[in-house]
């Protein structure tokens, strides 16, 4: 039954599993995770969301910077030393 319900995609269980597969025999198990897998996918999916919420950030300050040294050139005033750090020539 447990692998009819694999096959149609149900999920009998309440908490989350993950599938292991014995490869000297092709057995696959499907097993419930335990409260410390839970606590480490969670804490992971946070610190993952975290680092991408900074990368986009960065991103978006050095297209900033980048901008205000185009404008600053374009209108021929000085530019501070981290905006000429972002010019490439």
């Amino acid at each position: 039954m447990a692998l009819l319900n694999k096959l149609l995609g149900r999920n009998t269980m309440t908490r989350p599993t993950r599938i292991e597969v014995d490869c000297s025999t092709g057995v696959e198990s499907i097993i419930e995770l335990t409260d410390a897998e839970i606590a480490q996918m969670e804490a992971d999916a946070q610190a993952s969301a975290t680092r991408k919420a900074e990368e986009n950030a960065a991103a978006a300050a050095l297209a900033d910077l980048k901008a205000s040294a185009k404008a600053k050139l374009v209108a021929g005033t000085p530019l501070t030393e981290a905006e000429a750090n972002t010019l490439v020539l």
